[in-house]
């Protein structure tokens, strides 16, 4: 048996003032929490040192990072992933990319092939396709090749390839045959996810109807709220079981409006993203994606003709300004990284809280919410270096 003790924590979810605690680990669960060291001698020590300790963070929307995209289909590229998402306290992402139709795709293949595997870092916990079944009116940066007919041919294609690690799939639920579609992978354990849609009110109610509960990237790619028309997001935001992605670097959705949206939907619904892209975990800079030069900048990267394509900042940053931009405590936006995606993903008896029984999957922040150690399963997947002389 393995056993870890990590002392001297601070958790994420008690007053600051609260007594110290430790977390003892045993084969990869939280075993005990408690104020005093435990009888038995752990294998490895912790010393937490007073940080913060909190859950690891789930990512349920992240196409690249540290220089490398899913689309690169290599093990290579993933394991970049995994392991810059642990520089950031991430301990489980999902694979978001898209299907090409009439393709290989040889990417979702190997994406499928080193689900919860080990990668050196964060854990992949399935995938998340935007598309192929999304409006072209409001596909963003999604290429016209990775768009479909919402057909049960093509549905079965895809299944051919992800089988049940297709853990997300954005879906327009105006399109014709979107109802067979969202149906089936609703049967299957697909979260399906309202997004890239030009919906109206009535449509958006009725693709919840039929028990779409979750937001991809809300306000983002889909039509604006109007007094007269009132469009998906007020179908979103009167809808109290569905839950909302939301980019919280101002730049995406205004803070005004992000401050507004928190306050809508409150903390048990909201579910902070990055949408991030390659340039995530790299210094500013121009780069390219899908053959297409761009330039990031203070986390934001932007084609030359100004066009957004996801962010470069890191989750736990969002996490910073998204307390600055809607005043909410710590806890709650913890909770929008941990708690509530895990339970979108049906993972919330074993992720996203410190709790007895729980997968050890932790992460130790500093006051500024920067990362000390990222832990998953109770192995030490990123420690922050040590200063020296």
């Amino acid at each position: 048996m393995n056993s870890l003790l990590i002392t001297n924590c601070r958790l994420y979810d008690v007053p600051a003032e609260a007594p110290l605690r430790s977390i003892l680990v045993r084969d990869g669960v939280i075993e005990r929490i408690g104020d005093a060291a435990p009888s038995i001698l752990p294998d490895r020590v912790l010393d937490a040192g007073g940080r913060v300790v909190a859950p690891g963070f789930i990512e349920v929307h992240i196409q690249g990072a540290g220089g490398a995209d899913v689309l690169d289909a290599t093990a290579d590229a993933l394991r970049t992933i995994s392991k810059t998402c642990a520089r950031f306290g991430v301990t489980g992402f999902l694979a978001t990319t898209v299907y090409k139709h009439g393709q290989k795709n040889a990417h979702l293949r190997l994406a499928a092939e080193y689900t919860g595997r080990d990668l050196g870092g964060a854990r992949l916990l399935g995938t998340h396709l935007e598309g192929p079944f999304i409006s072209q009116h409001k596909r963003g940066m999604i290429q016209p090749d990775c768009l479909a007919v919402a057909t049960p041919a093509v549905l079965e294609n895809i299944y051919a390839l992800l089988g049940d690690t297709l853990a997300m799939m954005t879906v327009a639920p105006e399109l014709p045959g979107s109802e067979e579609i969202i149906r089936t992978m609703m049967a299957r354990g697909t979260v399906v996810s309202f997004g890239h849609s030009k919906a109206t009110y009535e449509e958006a109610l009725r693709g919840f109807d039929l028990g779409i509960a979750h937001v991809t990237h809300t306000f983002n790619a889909m039509p604006s709220l109007h007094h007269r028309d009132p469009s998906p997001l007020a179908a979103i935001f009167e809808r109290p079981g569905v839950t909302c992605q939301v980019i919280t670097d101002g730049v995406h959705i205004h803070p005004a409006v992000l401050r507004l949206t928190y306050k809508a939907i409150g903390p048990e619904r909201f579910v902070t993203i990055t949408d991030g892209i390659q340039a995530l975990g790299l210094p500013d800079g121009r780069y390219v994606y899908n053959s297409m030069e761009y330039e990031c900048r203070n986390g934001t990267p932007r084609y030359k003709d100004g066009t957004l394509i996801g962010t470069a900042v890191p989750l736990n940053d969002l996490l910073t300004r998204l307390m600055r931009f809607t005043g909410c405590p710590l806890s709650e936006a913890i909770r929008t990284v941990t708690e509530n995606p895990a339970r979108v993903l049906g993972l919330d008896k074993r992720k996203g809280r410190v709790s007895l029984g729980y997968d050890a999957d932790l992460v130790i922040l500093e006051n500024d919410l920067s990362v000390n150690t990222t832990l998953v399963g109770g192995k030490i997947v990123y420690q922050r270096p040590t200063a020296t002389n």
